[in-house]
């Protein structure tokens, strides 16, 4: 049995990642009362112990703002009372998936699809709904296993994320993705750890290598021959394969760690990919994102 509860902003994408997770054969239930949240919980545990019906056997819930006032402020303790549940059922899982986006990036959102902000009247303005509405939705955000910033996303590359990290998640043991980025382009607002690589050797400053990227043979080659970056490698190996098995002692089911050099397309490419491999046995499910690479070519604006 796996629940996923999406939540998020009006504008940041919830509804696209409910899409995917229906068509990834998730039993999707949108805008639902908080309150209801334990009873729904109760038939999907009821359902995965009897075996007669698998309909329910994974399921996704949108919440949002649009509640009973004051119910949001009960989230976090019937949240308790679920995993509770799920833990004396005998198994599954209860996630929390968070999607956001900056103030501005869905001022611009709503103005060009036109849509109604459902906080929003002629005594509110949406800025204003805005502000509120991230207040309300504070105690799900604050228990978040995953939050998304959607800012820098097409629909189709918060498609093909959550396709990745949620959909392609084990039920069971902890996801972790290594993001690579350039500190110029600003760091990724969803990592939970970030690493600065920009004090090793820059290919960028070797004249027949600047065109090539971390995933290449030429940029690979350089890197492998310079003792700083293998020393540092050594050191984030270490490090991470210490206490990454920790966070997911204390129940963490999303790991964000971003790799950060100056324009993200060399150094922190080739440190991103050399981790995910050497880490591959320490989660269960371990990916690799360039976010630079992927702006590069057109999957994000």
């Amino acid at each position: 049995m796996r629940l996923i509860v999406v939540s998020g902003r009006s504008g940041s994408g919830k509804t696209t990642a409910l899409q995917v997770l229906e068509d990834a054969g998730f039993y999707c239930v949108d805008n639902l009362p908080v309150a209801l949240l334990p009873a729904l919980a109760s038939e999907v545990h009821q359902d995965a112990q009897g075996g007669t019906s698998t309909r329910l056997g994974k399921v996704a819930v949108g919440i949002d703002a649009r509640n009973v006032p004051g119910q949001l402020e009960r989230f976090p303790q019937l949240l308790r009372e679920i995993a509770n549940e799920a833990t004396l059922a005998g198994g599954g899982s209860c996630e929390v998936i968070y999607l956001d986006a900056d103030d501005d990036t869905l001022l611009t959102r709503f103005a060009s699809t036109r849509r109604k902000h459902p906080l929003s009247s002629d005594t509110l303005p949406l800025a204003e709904a805005l502000i509120q509405e991230r207040a309300l939705l504070e105690p799900i955000a604050s228990l978040a296993d995953l939050v998304i910033d959607t800012g820098s996303l097409t629909v189709h590359g918060l498609r093909d994320l959550v396709r990745a990290r949620v959909v392609g998640k084990s039920h069971k043991g902890m996801a972790l993705l290594f993001e690579s980025f350039g500190f110029k382009h600003g760091v990724p607002p969803d990592a939970d750890l970030v690493f600065d690589v920009r004090c090793l050797p820059n290919p960028y400053w070797v004249p027949h290598l600047r065109q090539h990227t971390g995933l290449e043979p030429q940029i690979i080659e350089f890197l492998d021959g310079q003792a700083e970056v293998q020393e540092m490698i050594g050191d984030l190996f270490a490090l991470l394969d210490k206490w990454l098995p920790r966070f997911e002692q204390n129940d963490r089911q999303y790991m964000t760690v971003a790799i950060g050099c100056t324009g993200g397309y060399h150094r922190s490419v080739y440190v991103a990919e050399r981790l995910a491999k050497g880490l591959a046995d320490v989660a269960a499910h371990v990916q690799v994102r360039h976010r630079e690479l992927l702006q590069q070519a057109g999957s994000a604006p």
